[in-house]
């Protein structure tokens, strides 16, 4: 549900209360996530990370509206009636393999009927920003998979959602694409300061674009710390990642993670 906008400051942008998920898997209640609450304040970008099969999409899809939740609500507050409540960017491709890059990035405001002119301008930004305005008239089979997912990235920013949900984007992309994509995104989102909710497995990925990162337990997810990250923006990737403190915030969340990713492997191995 989405709250009504407000101004004080203090009041979250996302808030999760109790949430549970459970789904029916042979004969019984499979319990994906259990009993979350958290505040997320606004313009915070959000990452979550933890071991396989811990939750994490789960509840990134109960954010996307795209699951119900069993027990618990999920509170979006909305600042400008007719935005989008949420755009996702998949972990795999997820363009429209019919439609030019230009028309995919121009898709969300097309079907919320924004002013052509408007689309013009919004679309030729975002393409720019993600270096494919030469590009614009190529289909997906004419793209590498670090340009599909720039395509991904340009189309959830045009569309001007409130909240904008990143699951794994990059882990299917070589490490240079990576580190490249990382860096545009940072770029993009220090504009306007949206608030993002970003799954990623590396610990790395999780510093270099978090303000605040959430650990989760393994199976059933929960809340095992939730970690602000106190490197100042802009960032640059490279220069952070040479930065002692930067090594010690990896080892300390690796040290919150290593435990719940041997539970979960003990969990595996149980089942098998």
């Amino acid at each position: 549900m989405r709250l009504n906008d407000t101004s004080q400051a203090t009041v979250p942008k996302i808030r999760i209360a109790n949430l549970t998920k459970q789904f029916p898997t042979k004969g019984e209640m499979f319990t994906a996530i259990d009993n979350i609450s958290l505040d997320i304040a606004p313009g915070t970008f959000f990452v979550i990370v933890g071991p396989s099969g811990c939750g994490k999409t789960t509840l990134l899809r109960i954010l996307a509206e795209l699951e119900k939740p069993s027990r618990g609500t999920v509170e979006v507050r909305a600042d400008q009636p007719g935005r989008p409540s949420n755009s996702m960017v998949f972990q795999g491709d997820s363009i429209f393999p019919w439609m030019s890059v230009w028309d995919n990035a121009a898709y969300g405001l097309k079907m919320r009927g924004i002013p052509d002119a408007q689309i013009r301008e919004t679309v030729g930004h975002y393409l720019d920003k993600t270096g494919l305005t030469r590009f614009a008239k190529h289909f997906p089979h004419q793209l590498s998979g670090g340009m599909k997912q720039r395509v991904s990235i340009a189309r959830a920013f045009a569309n001007d959602p409130e909240i904008l949900l990143m699951d794994e984007p990059f882990s299917a992309l070589d490490e240079q694409n990576k580190t490249l994509l990382q860096e545009e995104v940072l770029r993009i989102w220090e504009e306007d300061k949206k608030t993002v909710v970003f799954i990623t497995h590396s610990v790395d990925e999780a510093v270099t674009l978090g303000d605040k990162i959430m650990v989760m337990s393994a199976h059933p997810g929960q809340v095992k710390a939730i970690i602000d990250v106190p490197f100042a923006r802009p960032r640059n990737v490279l220069e952070l990642r040479s930065l002692p403190a930067y090594g010690e915030m990896v080892y300390q969340i690796w040290g919150h993670l290593r435990e719940e990713v041997q539970r979960a492997k003990a969990q595996e191995e149980a089942r098998t």
